[in-house]
């Protein structure tokens, strides 16, 4: 079965992540099929609204671990392809029906959609504090939640779907048989609205969300090269054996009191 699958409903267009077993962790092959599927929709003059989710008990549980420590590669083989919907190139609305576990790169999937449904069971997580040398620090900021909700997110804590819905980053909580039924609601009010409304109405809120600026971007670079870059696969070894890792934390132990600074990265 492909790892990627697609229904055609009118002018709405379901994609379906399809690895269930690995609750549709993002390997190469997937990550490919996405950036495919997501090129074609763009290029599609039936389709105007895409619904995105996910199989089994997961929406998207981020990198394949087991992919990235074969190929000694922490984040994982991106695809050879431009994928428009990571790229923001993609100019039609896309709607998230989170069905599950949505961790780490499956959280920055719903993070990167236009609206959200998700079952009362779902659960989401910032995971980059587990994964590499700086934490989600961006997320809560792009989604304009209060500070400690955002410190709580870059750290890593995870949130129940009721939670993320209460500080309003998800727009409906719905009972998993009502998921689809629901979303493919909120597509097809999408297409009763005139198509230029529509796609300069999407275009011109993607371009309001909030962002850090450059100089914090040169931050994050100092800080993601900031401290023993041995642990980035131990993080991904100890998961993948089901053990305690074993961190290093600094090369020089001095240089956690080195931090960069804004000053710094000028």
């Amino acid at each position: 079965m492909p790892v990627v699958e697609t229904e055609r409903h009118g002018q709405i267009l379901i994609v379906r992540m399809n690895r269930p077993e690995t609750l549709n962790a993002l390997n190469h092959e997937m990550r490919t099929l996405l950036a495919e599927t997501w090129t074609s929709f763009r290029h599609d003059e039936q389709l105007e609204v895409a619904i995105f989710t996910g199989s089994g008990r997961g929406f998207c549980a981020g990198e394949d671990m087991k992919e990235s420590l074969k190929n000694q590669a922490p984040g994982g083989r991106r695809p050879d392809i431009e994928d428009p919907f990571m790229s923001g190139a993609l100019e039609k609305p896309v709607i998230a029906a989170v069905n599950g576990f949505a961790m780490g790169g499956g959280f920055m999937l719903v993070e990167r959609t236009d609206l959200r449904l998700a079952v009362r069971e779902a659960v989401f997580e910032v995971s980059e504090a587990k994964r590499w040398l700086l934490g989600g620090y961006n997320h809560g900021h792009i989604a304009n939640v209060p500070y400690p909700i955002a410190m709580e997110m870059a750290l890593g804590f995870r949130f129940t779907a009721q939670r993320f819905y209460e500080i309003g980053f998800l727009n409906r909580l719905v009972d998993a048989a009502d998921l689809m039924p629901e979303a493919l609601k909120m597509a097809e009010h999408l297409l009763t609205l005139p198509p230029a409304s529509r796609v300069n109405t999407v275009h011109m809120m993607r371009q309001m969300r909030p962002a850090p600026g450059p100089d914090m971007q040169k931050l994050a670079e100092a800080l993601h090269e900031h401290g023993a870059k041995s642990d980035l696969m131990e993080s991904r070894a100890a998961f993948a054996e089901k053990r305690k890792p074993n961190f290093k934390g600094w090369n020089d132990p001095e240089d956690r009191h080195r931090l960069p600074t804004l000053d710094s990265v000028k």
